[in-house]
């Protein structure tokens, strides 16, 4: 049934929300892959797929295929996980990868134990603006890195039942704060409202510490008109801002270093130095998330999140919602698998 030995990968789609449509076009055109069948009990609204639109998970399985793409509401992650994992189905799962620790393991050891290949859709990894930042801060190009702080927010999107602001929106933050960086978070605090009438949470801002000492702040909202989606990474050397919207980086130069002013020598702080816009090649995010995992499918070296990451990232959501319940700061467990992984 599978096609790996040369022709081209049998794929399938589970939900056909706003995320979803976007995961069927890009799996449609995608060079290797073949979309066999999506999965949605509304069937296809739009009429423009060419693939089958079946009403259950069972349907697509007995099609065959090689792996899937999971973009049902957060709240059924798990369940159709599992299924995938218990059929032997690879499995790249939108984030967050579930709504809740608890569920997040599950997750984890279903795909591990079973030797399957299975990622999280956290798209900014591969926002160009990002990788490239990445790239600097690795080639130390900031110097001593002193504050990470992202700031996204914009109008509610309608499409978000199960999870608020936390789950749906600041695990972007927390997944790109703790890869660009290569930090773990170690405590967070946090404070949330619900002005919306609505069940969850639809703010948050966030104070965090990263394990080199790192300062985060995260605010994240979507009860504004202004959408905004900024990283901002301040060192010893200036600023770096990544605006993810338009995959747009910028560097600000700390003018104060090497100055032979006497004035501004005594001051041991910053001055406004040179500004440099990067010319950085723009592929969209999707298409090279979805280029990742189908490589990885294959067996072939690629970058993709995995799971026990999305778990981390999962952890992390948690601590700040319990940080907001509580009103205390929440120490971040670390992932003892990954540790005992790391002394062996």
């Amino acid at each position: 049934m599978s096609a790996r030995q040369g022709g081209k990968l049998r794929a399938g789609l589970i939900g056909l929300g706003a995320m979803g449509r976007n995961h069927a076009r890009v799996l449609s055109g995608l060079d290797g892959v073949e979309l066999v069948g999506i999965v949605d009990p509304a069937g296809d609204q739009s009429g423009l797929l060419r693939a089958p639109v079946l009403p259950d998970l069972s349907e697509l399985l007995a099609l065959g295929i090689d792996y899937a793409v999971i973009a049902c509401p957060t709240a059924l992650h798990e369940q159709v996980g599992l299924e995938l994992a218990a059929h032997g189905v690879p499995a790249l799962i939108e984030k967050p990868i579930a709504q809740s620790v608890e569920a997040a393991t599950r997750l984890v050891e279903a795909f591990e134990s079973r030797g399957l290949v299975a990622g999280v859709g956290h798209i900014e990894r591969y926002n160009p603006a990002l990788q490239n930042l990445r790239i600097r801060l690795e080639a130390g190009e900031l110097g001593e890195v002193y504050q990470v702080v992202t700031r996204r927010q914009g109008p509610f999107p309608h499409r978000i039942a199960d999870v608020g602001v936390v789950m749906d929106l600041a695990t972007h933050d927390i997944d790109l704060t703790s890869w660009v960086t290569g930090q773990e978070y170690v405590s967070v605090s946090a404070r949330t409202v619900s002005r919306s009438g609505r069940l969850h949470e639809d703010m948050v801002a966030v104070v965090g510490q990263l394990s080199d000492g790192t300062m985060v702040n995260h605010l994240v909202n979507w009860l504004s008109p202004l959408k905004e989606r900024s990283t901002v990474i301040t060192g010893d050397r200036g600023c770096f801002v990544a605006d993810t919207l338009t995959a747009d980086l910028t560097f600000y130069a700390n003018g104060a270093i090497g100055t032979e002013w006497e004035a501004l020598r005594a001051f041991r702080g910053v001055a406004e130095g040179d500004m440099v816009r990067y010319a950085i090649p723009k592929r969209e995010p999707l298409l090279v998330e979805h280029e990742r995992f189908r490589d990885a499918v294959e067996g072939k070296e690629s970058d993709i999140v995995t799971l026990r990451q999305g778990l981390r990232t999962v952890r992390v959501a948690a601590g700040l919602l319990a940080s907001a319940t509580d009103g205390t700061v929440v120490a971040v467990a670390p992932d003892h698998h990954e540790e005992t992984a790391a002394a062996h």
